[in-house]
């Protein structure tokens, strides 16, 4: 069993925010999986989906991004599962809208969530995959950038990015972690 957590903040008011690029992939994980019905338990709304003969748990916290550890903190201790199978999947400044980077474990790097889950976790040794959100221009603060919903021209961009980064989890499942970091870690100028 492998546990896939998405990251964002609960609520419509937060829908389709650049917070919340995680929980739209685990979305679309579930749908394209057969994993539609998500049920709430560990502080989280939780689904379960099937990738070849692997069976995963996908996890959006309903705690808010800041808090996001205890949830996740509760579904590895329920599952018993060892660190290298959780991924945790958050959007990203430093990287280009729509860049994705996988990493086996890692610095939070002013990620708040990823933060919480190395806290709680006590150890930042876990894959994460960051998905880019860009850097907001100075006059935008960080917290009310990370709020905005993507502008209408990001869309497709984010679109694509959500499709790379369920292809992301999916050879991450089938092959681990340094395969799916030298395919989808290149630069897009690579990928094309």
């Amino acid at each position: 069993m492998k546990i896939v957590v998405g990251l964002g903040n609960p609520g419509r008011k937060y829908a389709g925010t650049r917070h919340n690029i995680g929980f739209e992939v685990v979305r679309v994980l579930a749908e394209r999986n057969a994993g539609d019905r998500w049920q709430s338990k560990f502080d989280a709304e939780t689904a379960e989906i099937q990738i070849g003969s692997q069976r995963l748990v996908l996890v959006a916290p309903q705690t808010f991004m800041n808090l996001s550890g205890r949830s996740v903190r509760s579904v590895v201790n329920f599952y018993k599962v060892p660190l290298a199978d959780l991924l945790v999947i958050c959007d990203d400044m430093n990287l280009a809208c729509g860049r994705l980077r996988l990493r086996a474990s890692g610095s939070a790097g002013g990620q708040k969530g990823i933060q919480n889950i190395i806290d709680q976790l006590g150890t930042p040794e876990f894959p994460r995959l960051r998905i880019g959100i860009g850097r907001p221009d100075e006059s935008v603060g960080t917290v009310n950038y990370v709020l905005q919903t993507f502008a209408k021209s990001e869309r497709p961009l984010i679109d694509q990015a959500v499709d790379r980064a369920e292809a992301a989890v999916e050879k991450w499942v089938r092959d681990g972690i340094e395969s799916a970091m030298s395919l989808f870690n290149r630069s897009e100028d690579a990928e094309s």
